[in-house]
Formats: structure tokens, sequence, C-alpha cells
């Protein structure tokens, strides 16, 4: 039995290692959904999109994927990255028909192809981060009122479609693996039940933390660590709930803001700090559940970045809100559950649960809390 422990321990040391060292290089290629902006009238639907447009023109299948590296083509999607704009525009024109077969406007049943318009692609910077290109497509539709359904292919990642115009009940809606949009009418406003916008919110707000997030996921994790017993785990994630709430909320009605430039290299410092201060260990208190506190305030504004992207429905707005935190709750505890059944559940009493666990995997967090905060700021 104590060998098989020391098995145990060492397979999951080697996790941890390994895991630290992807966390180095992920954010470099991480893989994001596209945005886009949807108008239709009585003649014609326009899309505009914002996305990574070099892994669509390299034929990556974005389906899943979370890191480019992890693409057999990866290597064809990084030269077309630091092409300059005319040298890629040339790929993307080569490339062209398969994308237009790919995207789909459809009108009861019936496929139109679109009609590129225009296309921006930014100069080169740092090639180590995506660069977003602004697509923009135009679609003739036939005679009729038929409404308008868009989506495209399910290799093309994940699309947030948004759509524009007047009214409270504009649509959006978040597409994965080759999911068509509503209905859009050509005239007035597409309407989706409420039950069913409160239920997208809650997967976007899980799939926010499981498997996007990996900072939040670090952060729980450094916060589990703190000690084996429930009522610390508690009080924390209490602490940290309420915070990130409440900044949600304001930065999502843009009472506060704050730019991600000084959000995000700051939740990667939360990170470093609550894991190493895991090592001081000790009883739960005022000034850790302040900390606590405080950074789930940083983590909070780092959420509402997201729900910006997507767009919350006006008049559905606390709805929308509470959708999403409860994907966020239900991916934290996720989380939490997966690190309890791993480790905790048979490890925390054990003498050398401490030393040989909680410790070396909150050190482990750290670092690349650290290293994150090079990268936000330096690289």
């Amino acid at each position: 039995m104590g060998q098989a422990i020391h098995m145990f321990i060492g397979n999951l040391m080697r996790g941890v290692i390994m895991s630290t060292l992807l966390a180095f290089s992920v954010s470099a290629h991480e893989v994001q959904p596209a945005v886009g902006d949807v108008t239709v009238n009585a003649q014609e639907a326009r899309v505009e999109l914002r996305l990574a447009l070099e892994g669509i023109v390299a034929g990556v299948d974005l389906n899943g994927l979370e890191d480019t590296n992890d693409s057999p083509l990866s290597g064809f999607y990084d030269r077309l990255r630091a092409q300059e704009p005319a040298e890629f525009r040339a790929a993307f024109d080569r490339a062209w028909p398969r994308i237009a077969s790919d995207i789909r406007i459809e009108v009861e049943g019936t496929r139109i192809t679109p009609e590129l318009v225009d296309l921006r692609i930014p100069e080169v910077g740092d090639v180590q981060l995506p660069r977003e290109s602004v697509l923009i497509l135009r679609a003739a539709l036939p005679e009729g009122t038929a409404p308008v359904s868009i989506g495209w292919n399910p290799g093309y990642g994940a699309l947030v479609l948004r759509q524009q115009g007047a009214g409270d009940d504009l649509y959006t809606g978040y597409l994965s693996a080759g999911t068509m949009s509503d209905p859009l009418p050509r005239e007035g406003i597409a309407q989706k039940s409420a039950l069913r916008e409160f239920g997208e919110f809650i997967v976007i707000g899980f799939e926010h933390i499981l498997p996007k997030g990996l900072d939040h996921i670090l952060f729980v994790l450094g916060i589990f660590f703190f000690s084996a017993k429930l009522g610390p785990l508690l009080w924390q994630v209490t602490a940290f709930t309420l915070a990130h709430t409440v900044t949600l909320a304001l930065a999502t009605l843009k009472i506060v803001t704050v730019s991600p430039e000084i959000v995000e290299p700051l939740i990667a410092a939360s990170i470093v700090f609550i894991a190493f201060e895991n090592l001081r260990g000790g009883q739960i208190g005022p000034l850790r559940l302040g900390l606590v506190f405080g950074f789930g305030l940083l983590h909070g504004l780092g959420f509402a970045s997201v729900l910006g992207d997507v767009g919350l429905n006006p008049s559905r707005f606390v709805a929308d809100l509470i959708g999403f935190n409860i994907g966020v709750e239900i991916g934290q505890l996720t989380v939490i559950a997966i690190a309890y059944i791993a480790v905790a559940s048979w490890a925390r009493h054990k003498p050398w649960y401490r030393p040989v666990v909680a410790m070396p995997i909150s050190v482990a967090i750290g670092l690349v809390g650290a290293w994150w905060v090079v990268e936000r700021t330096l690289l």
C-alpha cells in the first residue's frame, strides 16, 4: 500500500510539472472564438467577423482545439501569422472558395454563398500572439420575408454571433460544433425564449472556467490547497464568489471600467500571491479572507471581458448575468470536486499530505502565475 501511495504521488507530481511547462506556452497559441456582428434587412444579410483568420486559411481543425500547437498544421499556421498583410491576403484569396462554401447562410433550407465585401488584415506585430483580422461578408437574400440562419463549418471553432440593430431583444448566440443561429427575421427582432437564453449563459460561464479559464482554475486550486479542512475552503470560496459577482455586475454595466492590460497581469499576480501564501499555512483569518475577496474583485473584471465579447440582452440583463455567474460557479465547484476526489478525499489526513502534496503543487501554481506576470507585462 505504501509503495502504491508513493507511485501515485510521483505520478501526480510529474503531472503537475508537465502542466506547469504546458502553461508557459498555452496563452501564446490559445484558440479564441470568433466574434461576428450580423445585420439583416429585407434585401441582404451582412456579417462582420473579427477572428484570427490564419487558422482557417491553414485548414486547422479548431473544433474543440484549445491550442494551435496541438495541431499537425501548427507550423503552417505560424508561418501565416508572420506574413505581411499583402502576402497573407494572397494566401486567403487562394483559400476563399473553400471558406465561402463553409460559411452557412440559409433561408428556408436554401444555402446562399456569401460575397466578400472587405478584408482588413493588421500589420505583423508580436508573432507569438494571434492577429485579429476583420472579414466583412454580404449575402443577397431571395424575395420574401423568410428569416435567415447563420453558422459555419465546425472545424472553424466557436462563433459568437451578435445581431445588430434597434430594439431590446437582439439575438446573441454562442455557436459551437457547427450549430446554426436561431432564425433572424428580416423585419423586426429575433426572439429567443428567456429559459433557453438563460441556459446558454450558464454554458458560456462554465466553459469560461472549464476548459478555457486556466488562470481561474489555478487560483481556485490555490484556494483549495490552503487547508485540507472544509471550513477554510468554504469561507474562501464564499469570499471569492461574492467579490467576483460584484465586479462582474459593475463592469458589465460599465460602472467600473479597467483595461485588460491592467487586469490580466494583476490576475496572474493574484495566483502567485495566493499560491505562495499557502506555504505559510495557518488558520483562516480576516487577512486571508480579505486577500481572497480582493483578488476575487480582479477576477470578476476578467469574467466581464467575456460578457463584453458575447453581449448581454438588455431586456434580460439580470437573468443572463445570473446564468453566466451560475455557470462560473459550477465550473469552479467542478475544479474543487476533481481535486478533492483525486487527492484530498483519501490523503488529506495523512501526515505527509501538506509537505508532499499541498506545498509542491502550490509552488508549481505560483511559478506558472509568475511566468504569466512576466509574459503579460514584459513580453
